[in-house]
């Protein structure tokens, strides 16, 4: 199969590039990957939208059943809400006036439900009589946020504190991976065996977790098959966000579960610098590098190796026996990791059968402004 199938569209040569190009009907295959993994249940999934970010693909998820999402900024809260989602977890330790604007977000959508986290007896008490419900963020070795998890007694004392407003336990174990833990899940089951345990010990307490959060991408399945946490008499969820566009990584984290990239990068072969190479105009600025190199994987040519971006150009080597393709060529780039590319456009051409059907804002893309809610003399509006 080589780049002008599957992926090409008419009228691309008639595209500025590099440019964002998502299609639905994929996006549609991974959604229902997604769900037979969780069982038919799209209760059992709380995607994080920090991939998808475009209000149109929120609604498809909610079209298939999905209404909890988690998202990381006060911009992506609001597009959320604006899609329509039920419930929302801000998966992200907010403080001073990301807090407020994002009570400001929640009193602005009575009928959605909106959550925060906290680690500290602090920050629980900053939420207090806002409105807005808390889980506690339960560090699980990642080292990134939370409470550690070998702190029972100081989760018992935050779940204590929340009284009603607690609604139960973030457990995000991004660090476990294909690569570098192990393949078969135990180090993952592992932890959830240590944050069944939390939660039991929180429930004969008196505060009873209503919500257990585990797992983006690579863990899902793990934690999707753990008893424990299946059985328990909490609502387990995992929040892998992915999954909606899917990249190098995931596609290759997750094997054999019908996952397909839907989040490609057109790009335009510019020079032939010297042989047996080509530069096209994608570089960090439109596919991420933050995954390292390569940033990509150039579809249907297997032969073509994308080497270290600059900040708009992207050089690649062609094997022995390889063509350099012809300056003016187009490629589709499938991104090592498609979450902050889809955040490098302001835009994305929605494609489908064949043809371009429209375009969308990347409407999460970024943050809010610095001064939302606030004229410039720092008098609230």
């Amino acid at each position: 199969m080589d780049g002008t199938s599957m992926y090409s569209f008419k009228d691309a040569d008639s595209i500025l590039t590099p440019a964002l190009l998502v299609y639905p009907e994929l996006v549609d295959a991974n959604i229902r990957a997604t769900l037979r993994m969780t069982g038919g249940d799209p209760n059992r999934w709380r995607p994080h939208i920090k991939t998808a970010k475009i209000a149109s693909v929120i609604r498809q998820m909610i079209g298939h059943g999905v209404r909890c999402f988690k998202c990381s900024t006060t911009l992506e809260l609001l597009t959320a809400c604006e899609a329509g989602a039920d419930d929302l977890l801000l998966a992200f330790p907010v403080t001073g006036a990301n807090a407020r604007r994002t009570v400001a977000i929640a009193s602005q959508f009575p009928d959605t439900r909106v959550s925060v986290l906290v680690e500290t007896p602090e920050q629980a008490i900053s939420w207090a009589g806002t409105g807005v419900g808390v889980f506690i963020d339960v560090n699980p070795g990642m080292n990134r946020t939370g409470i550690g998890q070998e702190r029972v007694s100081d989760i018992l004392e935050l779940a204590r504190q929340l009284g009603a407003a607690f609604r139960g336990l973030h457990y995000y174990d991004g660090h476990i991976s294909a690569a570098g833990t192990a393949k078969d899940g135990s180090t993952a089951e592992a932890g959830y065996d240590r944050l069944l345990e939390i939660a039991n010990a929180v429930s004969a307490a008196g505060f009873a977790p209503g919500e257990v959060i585990t797992s983006g991408t690579p863990a899902a399945p793990f934690a999707l098959r753990h008893a424990g946490l299946r059985a328990g008499a909490f609502r387990h969820r995992i929040s892998p966000g992915t999954v909606v566009y899917n990249d190098m990584s995931s596609c290759e984290q997750l094997p054999g579960l019908g996952y397909v990239p839907a989040a490609l990068v057109l790009s335009t072969v510019i020079s032939h610098p010297a042989p047996n190479m080509f530069t096209c105009d994608a570089g960090h600025k439109s596919v991420s590098a933050d995954a390292g190199v390569p940033t990509c994987r150039v579809f249907g040519h297997d032969e073509f190796r994308p080497l270290k971006p600059s900040e708009e150009h992207l050089p690649v080597e062609v094997s022995d026996g390889g063509q350099v393709p012809a300056i003016g060529s187009q490629l589709y780039l499938i991104p090592r990791h498609v979450c902050p590319t889809v955040n490098n456009f302001d835009e994305a051409l929605m494609v489908a059968g064949g043809e371009v059907r429209g375009v969308e804002r990347v409407t999460a893309r970024g943050h809010e402004g610095p001064l939302v809610g606030i004229t410039r003399s720092g008098v609230r509006e």
